[in-house]
């Protein structure tokens, strides 16, 4: 069955079952590589994508659940140019092996979108995102520097 995701902006057909997950949607059959499979139950949030502004977790997401909602993946964040999340996450250096970090980045981006100013309290409840290399204090300085820009680039 064709099934019309608006995804970065634009509207893209693809053919598959709608309970596909949307992360083999988004990179099987459009081609964007940038969203990762990790644990494939909504657990590690590898896959983490935007639906409406709000990080969802896309092996856990059927294309057929999505609608109308507009799709932002890591690749679509910044519109052609680092999202001061990115632009953060740089500044801290924050990738070791980097494979978490396209979701992490989409998960904070959601939250600053909500919570512009976090404590480390709320990040704590909110980005519950799993980095295997232990990354995590240059993940927290990553989202305070990144809430500190005054950059009113928010989430997609």
């Amino acid at each position: 069955m064709s099934i019309t995701l608006s995804i970065n902006g634009k509207d893209r057909s693809v053919d598959v079952p709608a309970d596909t997950p949307l992360l083999w949607a988004i990179r099987d059959e459009i081609g964007l590589k940038g969203t990762k499979f990790g644990c494939g139950v909504g657990i590690c949030g590898a896959c983490t994508v935007h639906v409406d502004g709000t990080a969802v977790r896309s092996c856990s997401v059927g294309v057929g659940d999505v609608g109308e909602g507009k799709v932002t993946t890591i690749e679509g964040l910044g519109e052609g140019t680092d999202h001061k999340v990115q632009a953060a996450w740089i500044a801290e250096q924050v990738p070791q092996c980097g494979y978490c970090q396209p979701g992490m980045i989409m998960a904070v981006a959601a939250m600053l979108a909500t919570t512009p100013k976090p404590t480390d309290a709320d990040i704590d409840e909110q980005i519950t995102n799993i980095c295997r290399c232990g990354t995590y204090p240059r993940i927290r300085r990553a989202i305070h520097r990144a809430a500190a820009t005054s950059s009113s680039t928010g989430a997609s």
